[in-house]
């Protein structure tokens, strides 16, 4: 098992940056990957971003490509997600997933609340 624990999330103005962090710990030797997904208001949960644990390789959704960049600190088993240019429609929360083997995780943490408004 492995767990996660979301912060960095908050108010911000249209422009505006955010960093998100997701801290693993637990059996992170098992994981594939890392990733982030968001679900805003009355819409289901969807794909942010992910990043390999072991390599470089990395994944966004087209709605973020661009402005979003997911970074990874193994040493701290850490994956953060720097978010520039925020934008009203970015506004939702955001939860950390992790990926073995079977794909990614069922269970959903409390997630982190990211509003962008001015």
């Amino acid at each position: 098992q492995v767990q996660l624990v979301e912060s960095g999330g908050g108010l911000v103005q249209p422009g505006g940056s955010l960093r998100l962090s997701c801290a693993a710990s637990g059996r992170t030797f098992s994981l594939y990957a890392l990733g982030w997904f968001r679900q805003a208001p009355g819409k289901e949960r969807e794909f942010v971003a992910s990043i390999s644990w072991t390599s470089s390789r990395s994944i966004y959704a087209d709605s973020v490509k661009g402005r979003f960049t997911i970074s990874r600190d193994n040493a701290k088993n850490t994956v953060y997600l720097q978010m520039v240019s925020l934008k009203p429609e970015d506004t939702a929360v955001y939860y950390c997933n992790a990926a073995d083997s079977e794909g990614w995780g069922t269970s959903w943490g409390q997630g982190t609340q990211v509003t962008v408004s001015s």
